[in-house]
């Protein structure tokens, strides 16, 4: 079984190929880039989505050495997300579907986020950490679903990242330009903000930004941004831990390639006994390799295709509102 899969969520257009062993054959993609000083503008998205499509379609079959005639199902990444740029995918899966007549699978981008993690790191029930631009949240599998154990009370890290990128003006993609700038920066004051599970980073950006416009330091502000920020992921997931009783954690996302993260995440696991793994790079980011691999996950556990002309997005699709019918426990 073949599954070719579309993921269009946010500010990457992607198409990937997966079968029914696992095997990653394709993952291609081309990233929306916004002008400088600004953040994803979804019509602009969108557009350039439906741009490329084609394009991205035709590299991820030849990197597979597949053609359409191979394929057994498509997936799309039907939400959370942006709406413009989840329409995009949602109409071109539509279109391939009923051109080569085979089922259409919506997948839930947060679930194939940890799927594609334990598929490639082997780990078989972990607490994750879900880490992207607009998605913060420490989930374990109990009782059928991915429950969520805390999350973000208003924007995810990864933008809360980019909020403060562009208020230092550094270059677009935010992320990896703070964690260099990071390297050798010394402490300052930022607010530390859990609440129970839950997080809040909005205003350690606001304070991150005063902090800068006074006269700080760029390398003492971001390293103070990641070691607070990250700080607080790790106590919670720390908690998750403890309260679950499970042995791994698995960390995933976009914001997953921080080295730092990894290596406080890392410490916390060693210490309390328990084993960590990261999504490799590749997978880290958004990705249609993981919608492509959660297809074949959802269609083989008995999942039932999407009729063309009812299939719609789901822009607010919650991690713990998926059945995950193919983990049996």
């Amino acid at each position: 079984m073949l599954c070719l899969a579309i993921e269009s969520t946010a500010h990457t257009f992607g198409v990937g190929i997966a079968d029914g062993k696992g095997n990653i054959l394709a993952n291609a993609r081309d990233t929306y880039k916004p002008k400088a000083g600004w953040g994803i503008v979804p019509m602009e998205a969108r557009q350039h989505h439906e741009d490329v499509a084609g394009k991205v379609m035709e590299e991820a079959l030849a990197q597979a050495g597949k053609g359409l005639k191979d394929i057994g199902i498509i997936a799309f990444s039907q939400g959370p997300g942006l709406p413009p740029c989840l329409y995009a995918g949602l109409n071109f899966s539509v279109g391939l579907s009923k051109s080569i007549k085979k089922p259409l699978i919506g997948v839930n981008h947060c679930i194939a986020h940890i799927e594609i993690g334990r598929l490639t790191t082997k780990r078989k029930d972990p607490v994750t950490l879900y880490v992207s631009g607009a998605n913060t949240q420490v989930i374990a599998f109990v009782s059928e679903r991915y429950r969520i154990f805390g999350e973000t009370q208003d924007i995810g890290i990864g933008n809360a990242l980019d909020k403060f990128g562009r208020q230092a003006k550094l270059e677009f993609p935010y992320g990896p330009k703070i964690e260099q700038h990071a390297k050798g920066g010394k402490w300052i004051g930022l607010p530390y903000v859990v609440k129970g599970m839950d997080l809040s980073f909005s205003g350690i950006v606001t304070e991150a930004g005063k902090k800068l416009s006074q006269g700080e330091s760029m390398s003492d502000v971001c390293y103070s941004l990641q070691e607070t920020t990250f700080a607080m992921l790790t106590e919670v997931v720390e908690r998750a831990l403890a309260h679950t009783g499970k042995r791994e954690v698995l960390l995933t996302g976009g914001v997953a390639a921080n080295s730092r993260l990894q290596g406080m995440l890392d410490t916390m696991c060693r210490e309390r006994g328990a084993e960590f793994a990261v999504v490799p790079r590749e997978y880290s980011g958004d990705n249609a390799a993981m919608i492509a691999w959660t297809g074949i996950l959802a269609s083989r556990s008995g999942a039932k295709p999407l009729a063309a002309k009812k299939a719609e997005i789901l822009p607010r699709w919650r991690t713990d509102q998926v059945d995950v019918r193919w983990i049996r426990r």
